[in-house]
């Protein structure tokens, strides 16, 4: 049998194969939404911080629009800050959304910092959606400055 005499051609054939594994991928995606994503957001997704230091201190400013200071849980250890909470989105009822990006649910971010700090000496404060938390280096992770001298 010649090529010419195939009723489809290969190419559209492939075509035709490429279109229903897209058709199935959106199926797929469809009905596993919501099902397979987790209710915490992912480290390094949320919240989002900056972490940076002066001499004597370090400083994260973490970013957390929506969240109340009551559902915010803050510990250290020696070298790390963890910040935990739960964002609440109020459910509308009757809806249909177009876009939902703003998520509601649990989150956990685990923050390893460059030196010791001293535990006790930790504050944190809220304003404006930004949560910033002061950690005291520990006297021993501090630079000191070395004097040298002549004979």
């Amino acid at each position: 049998m010649r090529w010419s005499a195939w009723p489809i051609s290969l190419r559209g054939a492939f075509e035709e194969l490429e279109r229903m594994r897209q058709q199935m991928d959106r199926l797929f995606e469809d009905l596993t939404e919501g099902i397979l994503r987790e209710p915490t957001f992912s480290a390094g997704v949320f919240p989002l911080v900056n972490v940076s230091e002066d001499k004597d201190n370090y400083y994260v400013r973490a970013e957390l629009p929506g969240v109340k200071p009551e559902d915010l849980d803050i510990s250290v250890t020696a070298d790390s800050l963890i910040i935990s909470g739960e964002r609440k989105i109020p459910e509308e009822e009757n809806v249909n959304y177009h876009r939902r990006e703003r998520e509601a649910g649990k989150f956990s971010r685990v923050i390893t910092l460059p030196g010791q700090i001293d535990p006790d000496k930790v504050e944190a404060k809220c304003k404006n959606g930004i949560l910033t938390v002061i950690l005291p280096k520990a006297e021993t992770a501090k630079t000191r400055q070395i004097s040298v001298k002549t004979e």
